[in-house]
């Protein structure tokens, strides 16, 4: 048996444990986020933030590239000190991004959530380069993400300058 087809079934749960720890980290935000379609709805919001019912369809086509982008760099056959730095990088970025949902949704504080999500980008974008370096398709598929939280991290900061007594 050659070492590529004995590899399929670790590959294979490698995906589907990258794809599990994704699904976990949206699954914290989102039990932070409960309310989310209430609150955003009641917030003052500019009139280039879009409806509340896009978030969900755009929040789960990045987790699912962010768990093929860490899957593809989990997946060099080489281990190094590159690969397991980009790796600890995606799992920072994960945390910070569970965090800023419970900080805006649950806790109401825009100033707060605005510097982590500015700490959210900072992370996205130091580990789209150290994927890049690891595999340019892995970096490649986080370009989407970093582009969506830059949009977002401007919608953060807007929302909080708009409704300073619902967001302190």
């Amino acid at each position: 048996m050659t070492q590529a087809v004995a590899s399929r079934p670790n590959q294979a749960l490698g995906f589907v444990a990258w794809l599990a720890l994704c699904v976990a980290t949206s699954s914290i935000g989102a039990l932070a986020s409960a309310n989310a379609r209430t609150f955003y709805a009641d917030l003052v919001r500019p009139v280039w933030a879009p409806p509340g019912w896009v978030f969900g369809p755009v929040w789960s086509a990045l987790f699912l590239a962010m768990a093929v982008a860490a899957w593809l760099v989990w997946r060099v056959p080489q281990p190094s000190k590159a690969r397991s730095a980009a790796l600890s990088l995606f799992v920072a970025q994960l945390v910070a991004n569970a965090l800023w949902s419970w900080l805006f949704f649950a806790w109401h504080l825009g100033g707060l959530a605005f510097a982590e999500v500015l700490l959210l980008w900072l992370l996205i974008a130091s580990t789209l380069i150290a994927f890049w370096r690891v595999k340019p398709a892995a970096g490649l598929l986080l370009v989407p993400y970093l582009a969506w939280v830059t949009f977002a991290s401007a919608l953060n900061y807007t929302l909080w300058q708009l409704n300073p007594t619902i967001l302190g």
